[in-house]
């Protein structure tokens, strides 16, 4: 139903595409499998049918190739909402958590609640001009989180919702190569009307912080940010300008061997080597801020829906808590290693028993990948406070067959690069 306007691109470097929301989006790149010679020991194919049905070798590869030096990969899916007017900060502030009254040229990643202090949503909100915010949110969470917007919107007009999903297009840029990259790409225009180069230092545009400038003379916005753990952004652009954009990102990047790289890597592998939730897995209504590792130190004065759930949440100790668990042996019976999906495969205790929390929740595994940077293969999973403890060995059923797995990490601090050194460096 919808392209990208760097669908060409993409589908000359051999694109596998996945379906989000209509959207034709690369999973892995065929010009990228001369890379699964290079990192071998991680690029090892899946025996089983099932297990290799919608993965590739070539993902682990592009995964290690990026953190060795840079990717670009297309986010195009995003949904993008602005909020204008004079009552934007009160409107946003009630529906967010977290405090959204930031500096302009800043942003915020908050959660959405419902009224009984579950997720509806998460998401991160550029602050563009004082009555001006963008939310970005994910592919498969615009129309939900456009209905919960507008369901609250202010009937006095000064909020103003404008949908920018299909204005604009976006490439990430991460990488221990981006910088240098897109120092190369990246100008703006001094005081005396004058074309230079835009100083992307982590000093003049630290992590977090949104700058507006041209990259090879078409205007952007670049929001340093990370889903995967490296240093970069996420750069956006009108979608006429989407191609030219593209194509000088990629001139920047030759010669430190920039490829593309597919979302095999951005919504999986590399986001479970750094414990990042994801809407629809880890965060669902039944599920609290608390008990996914999401709070923060303070509560914002402002009123927000759910509040007085989160505060309760807060108050009480956890029934659950969202850990990271690392298979021990993934061999199966028939001699074959077998490679969870993360389809609510059941976490069970040594002696085989189901864990079921205080509410009535069972443990249950939300997102599982694999973790090339950590040689590992990766689970996550809600458990009770008696099991989550780090070192504690249990089972998960896959295909009706028990394999031994660890707690590896309890809370929200990842496994890989645990102080965010590589994304803030």
């Amino acid at each position: 139903m919808r392209r990208s306007p760097f669908y060409a691109r993409e589908e000359a470097a051999g694109a596998t595409f996945f379906d989000a929301r209509g959207w034709e989006r690369p999973q892995w790149f065929a010009s990228n499998e001369k890379l699964v010679k290079k990192f071998a020991s991680a690029c090892e194919p899946r025996a089983h049918e099932w297990d290799a049905r919608w993965w590739s070798p070539i993902t682990n590869a592009e995964h290690l190739q990026m953190r060795e030096s840079v990717g670009m990969v297309d986010l195009t899916a995003f949904n993008e909402f602005d909020f204008t007017g004079p009552g934007t900060m009160k409107f946003l502030q009630y529906m967010c958590v977290n405090n959204v009254d930031v500096e302009v040229g800043r942003s915020v990643y908050t959660p959405l609640l419902t009224p009984g202090g579950g997720f509806r949503g998460d998401l991160t909100i550029m602050r563009l001009a004082t009555d001006h915010f963008r939310v970005i949110t994910g592919a498969f969470d615009g129309g939900r989180d456009n209905y919960w917007f507008n369901r609250h919107m202010p009937q006095d007009g000064s909020v103003k919702f404008t949908d920018m999903s299909s204005s604009l297009c976006t490439i990430g840029v991460w990488g221990p190569n981006a910088e240098k990259t897109m120092a190369k790409a990246t100008q703006n225009i001094n005081a005396e009307g004058k074309l230079v180069p835009f100083d992307v230092s982590q000093k003049n545009f630290p992590y977090g912080s949104v700058r507006e400038v041209l990259i090879d003379g078409v205007p952007a916005t670049m929001f340093r940010i990370s889903y995967v753990g490296e240093n970069g952004w996420e750069v956006y652009t009108k979608m006429e300008h989407g191609l030219r954009m593209w194509d000088s990102i990629a001139k920047a990047g030759e010669e430190f061997e920039i490829i593309p790289v597919g979302m095999g890597v951005y919504a999986l592998t590399g986001r479970i080597e750094k414990g990042y939730r994801l809407m629809g897995a880890e965060l669902e209504s039944e599920y609290n801020p608390v008990e996914a590792g999401l709070n923060r130190a303070k509560v914002k004065s402002a009123d927000f829906i759910g509040k007085g759930e989160y505060l309760k949440a807060r108050e009480e100790k956890p029934c659950a808590v969202m850990c990271t668990l690392e298979m021990i042996d993934n061999t199966s019976k028939s001699g074959i290693k077998r490679f969870p999906t993360g389809g609510n495969e059941p976490i069970l205790t040594n002696t085989g028993e189901r864990i079921v929390d205080t509410k009535g929740r069972v443990s249950r595994v939300t997102t599982a990948g694999a973790a090339p940077s950590l040689g590992k293969y990766l689970l996550l999973a809600y458990l009770t406070p008696e099991h989550a403890v780090e070192g504690n060995e249990l089972r998960v059923m896959y295909m009706n067959e028990l394999f031994p797995v660890r707690v590896a990490r309890v809370g929200s601090q990842p496994l890989f690069d645990p102080t965010d050194a590589r994304m803030k460096s």
